[in-house]
């Protein structure tokens, strides 16, 4: 490990937290909420929540999809950082998680930016790509079935401009990626995309130890 690598401690985490953290009241309380499922831990961190809103400003996207809303905290932080004309595309198949999402994007007030679609993802955005949607998003976060997300990423950055960026979250997918012992399917999916990524010229590309690992890959 390098001397710079820095083992971020329960204690440093709280101080992280304590010293960046900018988490809307809205989004601390579906965080909560979220908290308390038995499946709370799919949740993104509020550090990465507060990072995406910060792509998004840099960025000046208009254009996004969120792929794997569950109770929606992803979906928010982006819809919460767009303009009033931006547009989130949501992809999710759970009607009961995403009432949930649909609940708390309400009291956001910002439904108008969030077009849910309740349907297989992969048909989403091939429908998008079918309706001539090609290199018209700035922005996109991948945060659903690990098994797709080697199309995830192919259908995702055909619908990247130039200089749009694709978010992927779980890459580092609780360190069992490092570990060639381990073959699952969610697990031999991740690593071949990293793999994938690594050599991937049509993108630049920055992997970070943010949550459970997210990749950054902004298209060329």
């Amino acid at each position: 490990m390098s001397d710079s690598t820095i083992n971020l401690t329960p204690m440093l985490y709280a101080y992280l937290q304590k010293n960046s953290l900018r988490e809307p009241e809205v989004l601390k309380a579906l965080r909560e909420q979220t908290h308390k499922m038995s499946m709370g831990q799919m949740q993104i961190s509020p550090e990465q929540g507060q990072f995406m809103r910060l792509l998004i400003e840099l960025l000046g996207a208009r254009k996004t999809l969120d792929i794997g809303v569950f109770t929606g905290y992803s979906a928010l932080s982006v819809a919460l950082a767009l303009p009033e004309e931006g547009k989130v595309i949501a992809c999710d198949i759970n009607v009961e998680w995403t009432k949930i999402a649909r609940r708390f994007w309400e009291k956001a007030g910002v439904t108008g930016k969030i077009d849910l679609r309740l349907a297989p993802a992969l048909e989403t955005l091939q429908q998008l790509l079918d309706q001539s949607e090609t290199g018209t998003y700035d922005f996109a976060f991948i945060d659903a079935d690990k098994a797709n997300y080697l199309v995830y990423y192919e259908l995702a950055l055909s619908l990247m401009r130039p200089g749009g960026i694709i978010v992927i979250d779980n890459v580092l997918f609780g360190g069992k990626v490092a570990d060639e012992q381990i073959t699952d399917t969610n697990t031999t999916v991740i690593r071949a995309l990293n793999a994938k990524l690594l050599h991937d010229e049509r993108i630049s590309l920055s992997m970070l130890p943010l949550g459970d690992g997210l990749t950054l890959a902004r298209k060329r």
